[in-house]
């Protein structure tokens, strides 16, 4: 099995209330046991990120599409990885997506 990064693109905007905020942990939680044993690691939401671009100019807004969080998956191939993720949570929130690289192993 290979393993994959998907990379949550999307607001980042916490929900204001409790009750939905428990909406969204379970979602997350229910999906990630859907994948079971897939997942090497759940991740984690970030925050607004810089973006370093050539000749050194830094820009504060995260770029055009900016990361809203991480996780790692192992699937039989990219396509695989992409059929996992069709009903991650992030889907659900307008302008979201999930952005899905193979991790290629060269460091060990």
């Amino acid at each position: 099995m290979a393993k994959f990064l998907y990379i949550y693109h999307g607001s980042g905007k916490m929900p204001a209330n409790e009750a939905d905020r428990k909406a969204m942990t379970d979602a997350w939680t229910g999906w990630f046991g859907k994948l079971g044993s897939a997942v090497v690691e759940r991740g984690n939401p970030v925050g607004m990120s810089k973006t370093v671009l050539p000749g050194g100019k830094v820009e504060n807004n995260g770029g055009s599409n900016p990361t809203g969080g991480y996780s790692i998956i192992e699937a039989k191939d990219i396509d695989d990885a992409a059929s996992k993720a069709r009903e991650c949570p992030i889907l659900m929130e307008p302008n979201c997506n999930v952005e899905i690289a193979p991790i290629i192993n060269m460091m060990s």
